[in-house]
């Protein structure tokens, strides 16, 4: 049972949450937010019911309602699991964290993972494994070479990105923070190797022996690049190429939390990380990404490497 679905252990509070997620679906998220206030009268201890309100209110325009769910939500969900701290951030009511809300993301993909490749690719635009591709093909033409030896496909999701690297490493590890995502992964057999972790736990245990390392779509759940470019580095051999991309603002905050529970790099401050990561930056482009609530996603792709002198 997904986390938005989990019951309340009561029987009549169910069913109204049931009825206020169909007004919700039919766009009268006012009514809906006031029957899951009452289905909450009956189950004040339900913290998926909180997260249902939170999110009923705030699209009913209703903010300060959506911040006392989230509240609530807050002191009842101890792992964070629905990311209350991640939303009142997001909307001020709190103080943004430097790093991957590991909880969140993980329940959050478990319970896309069946739908993801419909939704993002077929519905959203998505680009993100296509625009990389196409910036390694770029790379292996200008050092004339034929591949890699060993990439690490960091967020591997449902192998979107590995599908393309595939025919251009000797060896493809894939590693991702959603145990669902790593098993519809599997399931297409074109990684050497797969692993179920958080990034940046994964790239310390690793030797310095990758030849490349992607990240697509996966740094905007993690906050502060520096710690992650870190750890991307240490992992790569000497002259290894590092190819990531981010969403993008063009403000002065090196990152910040959007509504969307996404993180968006400054493009200014994103050149400062690179630089003082030690990583020459090969090719740096703005592009739209994907589409989000009909709107287009600007964001930053990136190819780096490590310095060939650089001590491994």
């Amino acid at each position: 049972m997904t986390k938005a679905f989990q019951t309340s252990g009561d029987m009549i509070a169910d069913r109204r949450a049931g009825y206020a997620r169909l007004l919700s679906d039919n766009g009268d998220h006012q009514a809906a937010a006031e029957l899951m206030a009452q289905a909450l009268e009956l189950a004040p201890e339900w913290a998926a019911g909180w997260d249902l309100l939170g999110s009923f209110s705030e699209k009913a325009g209703d903010l300060s309602g959506a911040i006392s769910a989230w509240r609530h939500l807050e002191a009842l969900d101890d792992d964070g699991v629905f990311g209350a701290a991640l939303k009142l951030s997001a909307h001020g009511a709190n103080v943004a964290g430097a790093g991957t809300a590991v909880s969140y993301v993980e329940a959050l993909f478990d319970q896309y993972a069946p739908r993801f490749e419909m939704a993002l690719v077929g519905k959203l635009g998505y680009q993100v494994p296509a625009l990389l591709d196409g910036m390694i093909e770029q790379e292996m033409a200008r050092l004339g070479i034929g591949g890699f030896g060993e990439a690490l496909d960091l967020g591997c999701g449902t192998g979107l990105m590995g599908e393309r690297l595939r025919s251009k490493v000797e060896r493809l590890v894939g590693v991702d923070l959603s145990a669902a995502m790593v098993a519809e992964a599997r399931r297409k057999g074109i990684y050497d190797e797969l692993e179920k972790a958080e990034l940046v736990q994964f790239l310390q245990r690793r030797p310095p022996e990758a030849d490349l390392i992607t990240a697509a779509d996966v740094l905007i759940y993690c906050g502060a690049l520096p710690p992650v470019l870190q750890a991307m580095v240490a992992a790569l051999r000497p002259g290894g190429l590092l190819v990531f991309s981010l969403e993008a603002h063009d403000g002065e905050e090196a990152v910040f939390l959007r509504p969307s529970l996404r993180y968006a790099h400054g493009v200014a401050a994103t050149g400062v990380a690179l630089a003082d990561a030690g990583l020459h930056v090969r090719q740096f482009e703005t592009a739209v990404l994907r589409q989000d609530r009909g709107a287009p996603i600007t964001g930053i792709l990136v190819v780096a490497q490590k310095p060939a002198d650089a001590a491994a």
